[in-house]
């Protein structure tokens, strides 16, 4: 990477902290950011999946939309329920546009009847923030937060570290939060992630995140974890990364996300539609058969890594999809991966060949997520 190319990347409040740890950084969302470090991308991955994982999401972007109609405006943007989501709970929302193609992928968390609080995707936090000011920004104040961090801490032994620094954490389940001092440290902590293991996610002001990070990393489950085990994590959980499984050509129910569309939203629910690309993604849903292709797991039946943007073709060649993800699963210890394929070859047990470097390696499709979730729900 050139000089003038590292100097236009912008770097979070941990950086100092993982030239700190010996990470090895690279350009992500506009970002420098830590892909691994000297432990290295398999035993990073497999030490999250054990005990207890730190990841610096600082890149992502936080905002509030606060006032009396933040909910009823919020709404009109994603094929979600907002109006109806209880304080002190989080949910999984989709900004799409006019044609329902996704702009990107979102959790939202009800602070009070008259707040939310956004996280949005680090690589499209410019054009969402924009997109929401411009869309709703008369009906509610929209407040991005630039100056603070975002750490999540992930694994099975997450609860464990955390609640020795904040007591009471251990009392939230999956998809809940709320504020806690965390040994002085003021924090907002949501009891969720992206690795499909039980965890917490913590925003904090940017100029406390590297004494945060340094208190949880003292505890002895937990070590960093990069970018790379981030990404294998979250494919092993079927989770969808935006830019690759999800895009603006991409509508909710070909990636498969009809879960996050709730009964009040859809043809019949009392607040049916109104959201952008209404039309398209709700005849998707009621009509299954029209759905020009759906996302689908697939696992390879020889031990050659899969990657994204492979052809998939049917075992007599035909073209009918291509791959956005894809890696060994260091769980499962088997090369996985995602595709977008016609639905006629969307069917659990359908085999496929991905054509890697011209050759045809014979995959199966499967069930998602390829390592089933360990969230606590109580």
């Amino acid at each position: 990477m050139s000089a003038s190319a590292s100097a236009a990347l912008l770097s979070t409040p941990l950086n100092a902290l993982h030239l700190e740890l010996g990470a090895r950084m690279v350009p992500f969302a506009g970002y420098s950011m830590p892909v691994q470090y000297p432990d290295g991308l398999i035993a990073e991955h497999k030490h999250t999946r054990s005990a207890a994982g730190l990841f610096d999401v600082s890149h992502m972007g936080q905002l509030r939309l606060v006032g009396p109609d933040a909910a009823a405006a919020f709404e009109t943007l994603m094929p979600v329920d907002v109006i109806d989501l209880a304080v002190g709970k989080q949910r999984y929302g989709l900004l799409l546009n006019d044609d329902g193609g996704i702009l990107d992928d979102l959790m939202f968390f009800r602070v009070s009847q008259d707040e939310l609080f956004v996280i949005v995707n680090g690589a499209c936090k410019v054009a969402d923030i924009a997109h929401i000011q411009a869309r709703i920004g008369t009906r509610c104040q929209v407040e991005p937060m630039p100056s603070h961090g975002l750490l999540a801490l992930q694994g099975p032994q997450a609860v464990t570290a955390l609640s020795r620094l904040a007591p009471g954490v251990e009392k939230l389940v999956f998809m809940t939060g709320g504020n806690f001092d965390v040994e002085g440290i003021p924090c907002f902590i949501t009891r969720s992630g992206y690795t499909g293991e039980d965890g917490f996610e913590i925003s904090v002001a940017g100029d406390q995140a590297q004494a945060l990070a340094r208190l949880l990393l003292a505890q002895p489950e937990v070590k960093p974890i990069g970018l790379g085990a981030r990404n294998s994590l979250r494919l092993e959980a079927g989770l969808c990364l935006y830019g690759s499984d999800l895009d603006t050509t991409t509508t909710p129910p070909e990636a498969g996300l009809n879960w996050a569309i709730q009964k009040v939203r859809r043809t019949g629910g009392a607040r049916a539609g109104g959201f952008p690309g209404a039309e398209k993604v709700l005849a998707q849903i009621d009509n299954p058969a029209t759905l020009p292709r759906k996302r689908v797991g697939l696992i390879a039946q020889e031990r050659i890594p899969v990657r994204e943007q492979v052809e998939i073709c049917t075992p007599d060649g035909k073209a009918i999809g291509a791959t956005t993800s894809g890696l060994l699963g260091p769980t499962i210890d088997k090369p996985i991966a995602m595709a977008y394929v016609e639905p006629a070859f969307a069917a659990i047990g359908t085999r496929l060949n991905a054509m890697v470097r011209g050759k045809p390696v014979p995959v199966e499709v499967v069930a998602m997520p390829f390592v089933a979730p360990n969230y606590f729900r109580g």
